[in-house]
């Protein structure tokens, strides 16, 4: 993926364009590729034009935002814009990033624009000096240091993420986790598990030991630890 994240503004209101485009351009990590006034305009660009993020509007005539995220089967990240704060909780459900009410301001729009190269993985060229991870945590968002993250374990169609303070519960999966964490401090050592390697305390053939919890090791993962604790 390149360094710049290509956009898409969804949007029925052309002065919504103008203020997202003026903002879009403002900031180098982006770059503005396509714009459409409607859903439909959205699906058929999409079947064919992959986008890394999409500001999309949840109130049009005709296809709704969120009936438009409903139909998409692998939709781009999406950050959801809209006059009404009710609306927002709800798109929550479909994995958003975060939503930005309108009028939008330019500082929130950063905020939110920080929030997405927080998801990426440390070795991206754009994204490369993270402490932490922001994960979605009921309906907001939750940083959670590298230095506190000890393990995460697969809980149904969310992750359990331990730290010495607590356990979250993200709405992530184990294969989005593992790829937006720097892959020089942690590892996947089971199908449902993923380790802080400078937390192991211990480790035997078929576990590692974490502040006294004992992980399991799946059998495919059992070299490539091996390797990376001599």
């Amino acid at each position: 993926m390149s360094a710049q994240r290509l956009c898409l503004i969804v949007d029925d209101e052309p002065a919504a364009h103008y203020v997202l485009a003026n903002y879009i351009g403002q900031n180098p990590k982006l770059k503005l590729v396509h714009q459409c006034f409607n859903g439909f305009e959205a699906a058929e660009y999409l079947r064919e034009n992959p986008v890394d993020l999409m500001f999309l509007d949840i109130d049009m005539p005709e296809m709704t935002g969120l009936e438009l995220l409903k139909q998409l089967d692998n939709p781009p990240k999406t950050i959801l814009t809209t006059a009404y704060s009710e609306f927002a909780l709800e798109s929550y459900d479909f994995g958003v990033i975060d939503y930005l009410l309108k009028p939008i301001y330019h500082p929130r729009f950063e905020k939110a624009i920080a929030r997405l190269f927080d998801m990426y993985p440390k070795n991206d060229p754009v994204s490369d000096n993270r402490s932490h991870i922001s994960v979605k945590v009921d309906s907001h968002f939750v940083d959670i240091a590298f230095d506190d993250f000890l393990y995460a374990q697969s809980y149904g169609n969310y992750v359990k993420i331990f730290t010495p303070q607590k356990t979250w519960l993200a709405t992530i999966t184990t294969n989005e986790l593992e790829h937006n964490l720097p892959s020089d401090r942690f590892l996947r050592v089971h199908k449902s598990y993923i380790v802080s390697l400078g937390n192991i305390e211990s480790r035997d053939r078929e576990t590692v030991t974490i502040r006294g919890e004992k992980i399991p090791v799946g059998i495919t993962y059992r070299r490539e630890l091996s390797e990376r604790l001599r």
